[in-house]
């Protein structure tokens, strides 16, 4: 394949998907910067310790448990272009504050500001890609905002890295800059997108109540299975390398080399492993397949602490393809129901509770997952295993329940129109 044919396949549909798949790209160069260095600069460049950092970071994610269903309300209620503008100028906000910062208690309020502009544009973007794209082709243009973003990740790391290198406060400064200076020029594209006009909000259009998707029980019961699933994250960012470091003889650089492979699959892959998910029946294929991934990915790592030599690194590589097809499967079964399953008015709401309860299982994810694997010497691996075969197996009457339930707005999901956008 020629690198321009390569290129093209890389390359979003013209038009909106592509303008938000750049976008998102440029976006996430300024927040991979910030990842990499951020903590640095918070210890160096504001003189916190790593306690109150650590801290911060506690108190923020709180923010992001608590405040995902009510900004997704907020996000429902200002519609999705202006909720990802709002969303982007108050993240940009609070990263040009941040070095004039030198307080514990004035750290952790810009912190918290930053959790909730991330989880309002979060909301505010899925509205705004469901309202303005056609229903068939929502997944694939989220498909490569996801591949942009991975793309706009890793050269934002490298930035970081540089900055680093540097091995100066002024150079940290500058880089907080730079990235705050990204969410302004991202919230000034949002901000100039084409409006979108969401079924069912014109004037006469049906009144609910937002609260009303805590009765959706087929959309509970999904949200549920998903924040299950979605523990196998956690497996590849946090157990693995610990599993790595304290049960194989891998060198610790293959560490590196692992995280990287996984990123270069999700830019190749992640388009591709979306195809077929715009429907209920493809969701529970892609359930079903992400599921059996994570669950033979379990043993296989238990494996590579039998191992030694170039074995172990081979085992541990099959580890992580395991791992991403089940990271690429799941997402593309999350953007369909997200964009396709809640009532139009409401899919903030909805997009809300499922970060609500996903954020659950994350919160006890990482202690449960580590002592299974790693503080039972292996054996685990197997009850890990067992959970993820059992969401296999539960994601198929899960789906069929949220297929037959009626949304609260007496909307079937396959009835929805199909949304149109007008020009400013």
């Amino acid at each position: 394949m020629g690198a321009g044919r390569f290129a093209g396949k890389l390359l979003p549909p013209p038009g909106l998907p592509r303008t938000i798949a750049f976008q998102s790209g440029m976006n996430a160069v300024g927040s991979g910067a910030f990842l990499t260095a951020g903590v640095v600069f918070f210890v160096h460049g504001l003189g916190m310790t790593p306690v109150q950092v650590g801290i911060g970071f506690s108190v923020a994610g709180l923010t992001g448990l608590v405040g995902a269903l009510p900004l997704g309300m907020v996000a429902d209620r200002l519609g999705g272009r202006a909720a990802w503008a709002i969303g982007a100028v108050t993240g940009a906000a609070s990263l040009a504050v941040l070095p004039f910062v030198h307080a514990f208690a004035g750290f952790v309020a810009v912190l918290v500001g930053s959790a909730a502009a991330d989880t309002l544009a979060g909301a505010g973007r899925t509205i705004y890609t469901s309202d303005a794209i056609p229903a068939e082709g929502r997944v694939r243009a989220m498909a490569f905002v996801r591949t942009y973003l991975n793309i706009g990740l890793s050269v934002g790391t490298g930035l970081g890295a540089l900055v680093l290198a540097a091995n100066g406060t002024a150079a940290l400064i500058a880089l907080v800059y730079f990235a705050a200076a990204l969410q302004l020029v991202n919230a000034v594209v949002v901000s100039r997108l084409p409006v979108a006009v969401r079924p069912g909000t014109a004037a006469g259009g049906p009144k609910m109540s937002r609260l009303a998707v805590l009765t959706d029980r087929g959309y509970l019961g999904y949200a549920v299975l998903a924040g299950v699933l979605l523990v196998h994250a956690y497996l590849m960012t946090e157990v693995l390398p610990l599993w790595i470091i304290t049960r194989t003889d891998a060198p610790k650089p293959v560490l590196g080399l692992l995280f990287a492979l996984n990123t270069a699959l999700v830019i190749l892959l992640q388009v591709p492993a979306s195809r077929g998910s715009e429907s209920m029946a493809g969701t529970q294929r892609l359930l079903r397949l992400g599921g059996l991934t994570a669950a033979l990915a379990c043993p296989v790592a238990l494996v590579s602490g039998l191992t030694s030599g170039w074995l172990t690194v081979a085992v541990l590589v099959l580890v992580i393809v395991l791992l991403t097809a089940t990271e690429l499967w799941l997402s593309a079964a999350e953007w369909y129901v997200q964009t396709s399953v809640p009532p139009p008015a409401m899919r903030g709401a909805y997009i809300g509770l499922g970060q609500l309860v996903g954020s659950v299982s994350g919160t006890l994810a990482p202690v449960g997952l580590t002592l299974l694997a790693i503080q039972t010497g292996g054996w685990g691996w197997w009850v890990i295993a067992a959970i993820f075969l059992g969401c296999t197996i539960a994601a198929g009457p899960v789906v069929g329940l949220m297929g037959r339930t009626p949304r609260v707005d007496g909307v079937q999901h396959h009835e929805q129109a199909i949304p149109a956008v007008q020009a400013n």
